[in-house]
């Protein structure tokens, strides 16, 4: 789970973390009013959406009267911004952020990332902040610093001290340094984090460390313990499909094909996905219903596929061990008739109780596409999608 911005700067400075004064607008009045609290006659103006790049997309602009600050939040709200990280769709802007003005020596790049292979908390930092850290990494590798931590052991004082020397700060700025990255660890490591990122860190002319904008992602599966970060998930800013699948416990990633799937077990799952690919076709999602696959859950997840109206096909694919088929197959025959489907329907049912699943199907008397094989269902699936496409584009 994201955060946007601001929520995540509240966090940090709650752990010692300096940040620019600011605050949240929702209209070009609040805008205007915030400069007015904050003062000073320098302000950013901040797009809040769960993306990096949003001053690339006109996301974020510096503003020196009342009045450029109520046009620029006036062209931002309700606007949907297109960055590289969105896609094409974009998000929409629904919140500003009004921070005050910095006067800006240096920036810098810093982060903390769970590195899976590494079964390790990484800490990166270079002292060429401000642009992508992807850019950076392909273009000068050799210019970001990279600090393994063990979880069980916890940040170390002397990693912190050798990260805040990699940043290239002078003597003086090393002790904040380093209270400022204690600091982030310690926000990661409470709240059950998987990132966090500043970018950029600044130096001010006067010598002072400040963030000036933060990232932090969350694990779901920690959420039900975290119930004050949970609180500020936006639902807005993610897939509606995605959205209405975690809310009925149901694994969903939205992709951009056209054949939808419904498989039980994520291996399966992509190994489907591959199988359809190598049959010359584009799956449109990825939908665990995982091991309870219930006839009701079963509707569920029929119904959040073909949600998706760019979906031309629909692949069941079930092999059940801690699922029986006869159950997936009550739940398929029971969905088919309430949905009243427009669209081909493939199911291939494997493991418990499937000669009885299969029976269930062929009884139906519903048109409905078998297969025994995964290839066969994929190479069934990818035709009855060509079909499907051909008779809508007579139509």
């Amino acid at each position: 789970m994201d955060i946007h911005e601001y929520q995540a700067k509240e966090i940090l400075a709650g752990y010692g973390v300096k940040i620019a004064e600011g605050g949240l607008a929702y209209s070009p009045e609040d805008a205007v009013q915030r400069t007015r609290e904050i003062g000073g006659n320098v302000w950013a103006v901040k797009a809040q959406i769960h993306s990096g790049a949003r001053g690339k997309a006109g996301g974020v602009k510096i503003c020196f009267s009342h009045e450029e600050v109520e046009a620029a939040a006036a062209d931002m709200l309700g606007k949907r911004l297109v960055t590289h990280q969105t896609g094409p769709a974009g998000k929409v802007c629904s919140r500003l952020y009004i921070e005050a003005g910095t006067d800006i020596e240096k920036e810098l790049y810093f982060s903390f990332l769970v590195d899976r292979s590494h079964e390790r908390i990484v800490m990166v930092g270079s002292a060429q902040g401000g642009m992508e850290i992807e850019d950076l990494a392909e273009n000068n590798p050799d210019a970001i610093k990279k600090i393994y931590i063990d979880p069980a052991v916890g940040l170390l004082d002397f990693q912190a001290r050798e990260m805040a020397f990699a940043l290239g700060l002078d003597a003086a700025q090393i002790s904040h340094a380093v209270r400022l990255i204690s600091g982030c660890y310690r926000a990661m490591r409470d709240l059950d984090a998987n990132m966090l990122e500043i970018n950029p860190l600044v130096v001010t002319k006067s010598g002072e460390l400040i963030t000036l904008d933060a990232k932090m992602g969350f694990d779901d599966n920690a959420l039900f313990r975290r119930q004050k970060i949970a609180e500020l998930r936006d639902k807005t800013q993610e897939d509606s499909r995605e959205m209405a699948a975690a809310d009925r416990g149901l694994s969903y990633v939205g992709l951009d094909g056209d054949i939808g799937c419904m498989i039980n077990g994520a291996g399966l799952a992509m190994a489907t996905m591959d199988m359809i690919k190598l049959a010359g076709g584009e799956p449109a999602n990825f939908l665990d219903v995982g091991g309870g696959a219930s006839p009701e859950r079963t509707e569920k997840a029929f119904r959040l596929v073909l949600a998706d109206e760019g979906v031309k096909a629909m692949l069941v694919n079930i092999f059940a061990g801690i699922n029986r088929c006869d159950w997936i197959a009550e739940g398929v025959v029971q969905a088919v008739r309430k949905i009243d489907m427009k669209i081909p329907l493939i199911v291939r049912l494997s493991g418990t109780n499937v000669e009885e699943g299969r029976k269930i199907i062929a009884d139906s008397g519903l048109p409905i596409i078998t297969a025994t094989t995964l290839a066969e269902a994929a190479e069934k699936a990818v035709q009855a999608r060509n079909e499907q496409v051909a008779k809508e584009g007579a139509a």
